[in-house]
Parts: structure tokens; sequence; C-alpha cells
């Protein structure tokens, strides 16, 4: 399977890559927290390490780790705005179950 963006995600990323003025891509990853048991982690990338997986949607590289490979292998990353708010959304197939705030999930 892969990591994707969709085109709105996609175009984010690059702005804020632009406005950056530096990095490679976005690293993608989950870190043990929350009601539920993980988190996702969004960064900026500047430099690949030797054990990084990368995909590439839209032109945008998405690096992701191995071990959370694992839990996030096949999420559409889109960017979305709903009223006054607006940020990244993970499209998960592996999530069996969400917290009630939902910054965390279980797979």
């Amino acid at each position: 399977m892969a990591i994707t963006l969709t085109e709105t995600a996609a175009q984010r990323v690059e702005k804020f890559l632009a406005n950056r003025g530096k990095g490679v891509g976005l690293r993608l990853g989950v870190k043990t927290t929350g009601c539920s048991g993980m988190a996702y982690t969004l960064e900026f990338v500047d430099d690949l390490q030797a054990d990084d997986v990368t995909f590439e949607s839209f032109g945008v590289k998405v690096i992701v780790d191995p071990k959370s490979l694992v839990y996030i292998d096949g999420t559409e990353l889109d960017f979305t705005k709903e009223g006054l708010n607006e940020g990244f959304k993970f499209n998960n197939p592996n999530v069996k179950d969400e917290c009630g705030c939902g910054e965390s999930f279980t797979v």
C-alpha cells in the first residue's frame, strides 16, 4: 500500500515548505499517547534517515519511518476547512476506534 495526499493537502504542504524556505517533504508518523493509545505526528523533513520510506503524491514527498508505517499504511492525508477551523484530516483504514476528542486512535 502507500501513504497518499489529496491534491488540497499537497498544495497546503507545498505552501508551508515554500514559506519555510527549505525541506524535502512532510514526515507522517505516530506516537504513543492520548485516550486511545496512538496519535499522529506531522513535521517537515530537511534530511532523510537511512530507514525512511518515501511516497510521493502530487509532487510532494511523504516520509514515514518503518515503525509508524505499520499503523498508517494506506492512509490518505487531506486538508479540510470547516467554518473557522482548518487542518489536516487523516483517513486511515487501519483505525478501529478513535477517542471522543479526535486526537488519538487504536488499530
